[in-house]
């Protein structure tokens, strides 16, 4: 089996908020690979991987990076597959990280999610995919389906909870 989406953090203190995608990967059946590299410290290694990702059979890319979160524009620079940057909570709450990755020069773009928004990645990634994989397309609407099915369970569960004044 083939990794089809990479995950790539710039550290593994990246990794609480990376996993939130590699769990939404493993319930969609989307094999894929998860790695540490540094566009600061490793950038050989970062341009290697970009360079090779496609003919590994890569069909995404998802980076996380916080403070100068130069990795998914650097990776960007060096492939022509999907990059979807999730800047990472640090110093300025990830704004810095943010604004980062959305300013992208011509021609490099990173799609970009929030800060800490790598469950939103990997459903951008899995959307991307479904567009020619009927059976990635269906388990994607299936789990569409049951977050509306949250929100009756949550609203029912609020019923039940009882204060003075409340009317509902």
């Amino acid at each position: 089996m083939n990794a089809k989406v990479s995950i790539i953090m710039g550290s593994t203190s990246d990794l609480p908020v990376m996993e939130k995608a590699a769990k939404f990967l493993d319930e969609m059946q989307v094999p894929f690979e998860m790695n540490a590299l540094s566009a600061h410290r490793t950038p050989a290694e970062v341009e290697e991987f970009a360079r090779g990702a496609e003919e590994r059979g890569l069909k995404v890319i998802i980076a996380g990076a916080g403070m100068a979160a130069a990795l998914p524009g650097v990776i960007a620079a060096s492939t022509t597959l999907p990059v979807i940057g999730v800047p990472i909570k640090g110093m300025l709450d990830g704004l810095d990280a943010m604004l980062s990755i959305i300013q992208m020069p011509p021609g490099i773009p990173v799609a970009t999610v929030g800060v800490n928004g790598a469950l939103n990645a990997a459903i951008l990634a899995v959307e991307m995919m479904a567009l020619s994989d009927n059976e990635l397309h269906e388990r994607l609407v299936a789990y569409k389906s049951g977050l509306g099915q949250k929100i009756v369970k949550a609203n029912a569960e609020l019923a039940e909870v009882k204060y003075d004044f409340k009317v509902n």
